[in-house]
């Protein structure tokens, strides 16, 4: 028995596929967990629900922003963006059905026997795993409930920035998600940035990587994507960064959790 995990695949079923062939991938054995998007720019959004989807429980995959973006443009909340192939999605025969398991995927995951905890995209400096977990409990609870597409609604914009134990719980509910789904750098009191994506090489100084402000010592392994121009890179120990901007014409990217291996295969540019 192998647990797999797979960095951002933004619609690159072929390149999915290519990956769990080489390293034998049987669903009744193994498991496979993925760090969000699913969907957006590659050619096959709609595949890569379905077959995730069928894995069963064979598959854990956490809510990227991408994939909460898909939710409200099928709720009429949002258009579409120029880029995004979701189009076949929407028009989708089984889309209620795609459409309301993506709903029910979580916002962060623990592995219960290796004890590794994924996000699409980190947990932010102002909390600890275990504060991050009962956050996310609740926005997905919220999500999941009959009045998600007003939670949809609400999750958009970028403040506030920090978490304060004053905020309202719609305030509290845009904070996590865009914690666990945006992040990437922070300012040194642990504010969220929104605007910088590139690479560390030419960020601002004043800005720093989310994990590079937590106290590692307190942490689980903590498994995260979102952030392509990282490239997979990340030097902090306990901390696995995979994606590695396959929809941009990089790599996907697997990783064996029982060896520490990773394999990659190339891709051509899709976005």
């Amino acid at each position: 028995m192998a647990t797999y995990i797979v960095g951002d695949l933004q619609g690159c079923l072929s390149e999915l596929n290519r990956l769990l062939a080489e390293v034998g991938f049987t669903p009744s054995r193994d498991e496979l967990w993925l760090t969000g998007d699913l969907v957006a720019r590659g050619p096959d959004s709609l595949g890569c629900l379905r077959r995730i989807l069928a894995l069963g429980a064979a598959a854990t995959t956490v809510l990227g922003n991408h994939d909460l973006h898909l939710l409200a443009v099928a709720s009429g909340l949002r258009a579409p963006k120029t880029a995004d192939r979701i189009h076949d999605i929407l028009r989708a025969a089984d889309r209620a059905d795609l459409l309301y398991w993506l709903r029910q995927q979580p916002l962060l995951a623990r592995h219960e026997r290796h004890g590794f905890v994924m996000t699409h995209a980190g947990i932010p400096p102002q909390w600890t795993v275990t504060e991050a977990e009962d956050a996310a409990r609740v926005a997905e609870a919220e999500l999941r409930s009959a009045h998600y597409r007003d939670r949809l609604r609400d999750m958009y914009g970028n403040q506030p920035d920090g978490w304060r134990d004053d905020l309202g719980d719609l305030e509290r509910l845009r904070f996590t998600i865009n914690a666990l789904t945006r992040m990437r750098l922070c300012h040194g009191d642990g504010r969220l940035d929104f605007d910088y994506k590139a690479s560390l090489t030419d960020a601002p100084a004043e800005l720093h990587p989310w994990f590079d402000l937590r106290d590692h010592h307190e942490d689980p392994p903590l498994v995260f994507g979102h952030w392509a121009a990282l490239e997979g890179q990340c030097e902090q120990p306990g901390i696995h960064a995979l994606d590695t901007g396959c929809v941009w014409g990089g790599s996907l990217t697997l990783l064996c959790w029982e060896t520490g291996e990773r394999i990659s295969t190339p891709c051509p540019v899709h976005a």
